[in-house]
């Protein structure tokens, strides 16, 4: 296999905004009297704002109309935004500029496969908007992730064949969704967890990018 193309999730890998979704999240459930703790969080990873909302409200087994739903994103994503406000490119994982550098010195072809529909206000705010070849668009997609859509998306827009692109993720749900649209997977994080990934680093900080394309070549 020949990699032309590394396509990276945001929220922990590149940066990490977990605990400020914990935060709007909680506030959301707390006002339908639903418990919501970090494990519930952990199942949220990589899971898009409307599944995650139909994981509180099943986990509470209340019954809401359409339009309470919609208002409960629009106040979870208002909430988000107001929480993320003084993100800035201290924020970003150390390895992740390095990492960058490295691809672009070999011409290869960097990526976003983002759940979140405020991904370019984040990299925006972290300084890296640049530094990417092309960004997908988690509202433009049919299904969430775990579903290969979004890796699939991005792929397309970089004119890359799927084959041929390296996928990053530390989700299991991602993970999922980039075997399903048939790339490599590397794992950020726990390789006990990140059991479907064909390689794990505990952290962009220790990503060995030279170890990962000699793994996509074999």
């Amino acid at each position: 296999m020949k990699t032309y193309a590394v396509i990276f999730d945001l929220d922990g890998v590149l940066t990490d905004t977990a605990e400020f979704h914990f935060i709007a999240w909680q506030a959301i459930a707390n006002n339908l009297g639903i418990e919501f703790n970090q494990e519930d969080n952990e199942q949220l990873k990589g899971v898009d704002r409307e599944n995650s909302l139909r994981y509180i409200i099943d986990k509470g087994d209340v019954v809401i109309s359409d339009t309470q739903f919609n208002d409960l994103l629009a106040e979870k994503n208002n909430h988000y935004l107001t929480l993320i406000n003084d993100i800035n490119p201290s924020h970003l994982f150390s390895g992740v500029l390095p990492c960058f550098a490295a691809l672009k010195m070999a011409n290869i072809k960097i990526g976003l496969a983002s759940a979140s529909k405020n991904a370019h206000l984040v990299i925006n705010k972290l300084g890296i908007e640049p530094l990417f070849d092309f960004i997908g668009d988690a509202a433009a997609v049919a299904h969430s992730k775990p579903a290969p859509d979004i890796f699939l998306a991005v792929a397309e827009g970089l004119g890359v064949a799927p084959e041929n692109c390296i996928g990053v993720e530390d989700a299991v749900a991602g993970i999922s969704a980039i075997k399903s649209a048939e790339m490599l997977a590397v794992g950020i994080g726990d390789a006990l967890v990140l059991t479907q990934a064909e390689l794990v680093f505990p952290s962009m900080s220790e990503f060995d990018l030279g170890k990962v394309l000699t793994m996509s070549a074999t």
